[in-house]
C-alpha cells in the first residue's frame, strides 16, 4: 500500500500576478520552462550520496504540481490547468489541479499552496481560512477540505 493522496485545487486567483510569478507557477504546473530564479519555493534540498558514499544535500528543483496523464493510485487523470477567463467577474486566472502527492511532499508543496492562498480570490476566503480544494487518501472515498489557515496548509 502506498501513502498516496489525491490533491485537487479549484480556485480563482486575484489580479496582480507578476510575470515572474506567472512563469514560476506555470513551471510548477508543468506548463512552462523553469525560470532562472525561483522565488515562490526558492529551495529544494535533497539528500543524495556523493562519490565517496557520504550523504550530501543538494538543491534539486522539481515542479510540485506538474504531473500530467494517467494517475498511478487515485485512478483517472492528473492535470494542471491555468487559464485567463474571458469573463472578468471570474478573476484574473482560473486554476484547476488534480495530482497525486505523498506525505513526504506535504511541506514543500505546502509552501506553494500557502503562496497560492495569498493570491486567491476573495470568494475562497472565510475568516482566516482560504479554501483551496480537497484531498483524498487513495483508498478512501471520503474527501477532506484542503485549506490554508493562518498561512499554513492543514493537511490530512
Amino acid at each position: 500500500m502506498a501513502d498516496i493522496y489525491e490533491l485537487s485545487l479549484a480556485l480563482n486567483l486575484r489580479e496582480g500576478l507578476s510575470d515572474e510569478e506567472l512563469a514560476e507557477l506555470r513551471w510548477h504546473l508543468g506548463l512552462g520552462p523553469k525560470p532562472e530564479r525561483l522565488r515562490i519555493v526558492p529551495a529544494f534540498p535533497t539528500v543524495v550520496e556523493d562519490d565517496r558514499g557520504e550523504a550530501v544535500t543538494v538543491d534539486d528543483p522539481a515542479p510540485l504540481l506538474g504531473q500530467h496523464g494517467e494517475a498511478w493510485k487515485v485512478d483517472g487523470v492528473l492535470v494542471a490547468v491555468l487559464l485567463r477567463p474571458e469573463d472578468a467577474r471570474c478573476g484574473t486566472w482560473a486554476l484547476t489541479v488534480r495530482q497525486e502527492i505523498h506525505p513526504d511532499e506535504f511541506d514543500r508543496t505546502g509552501e506553494l499552496l500557502s503562496w497560492l492562498a495569498t493570491k486567491a480570490d476573495d470568494r475562497h476566503r472565510v475568516i482566516g481560512t482560504v479554501r483551496l480544494g480537497w484531498t483524498r487518501f487513495c483508498e478512501s472515498d471520503q474527501f477532506e477540505p484542503l485549506v490554508v489557515r493562518d498561512g499554513e496548509v492543514v493537511w490530512p
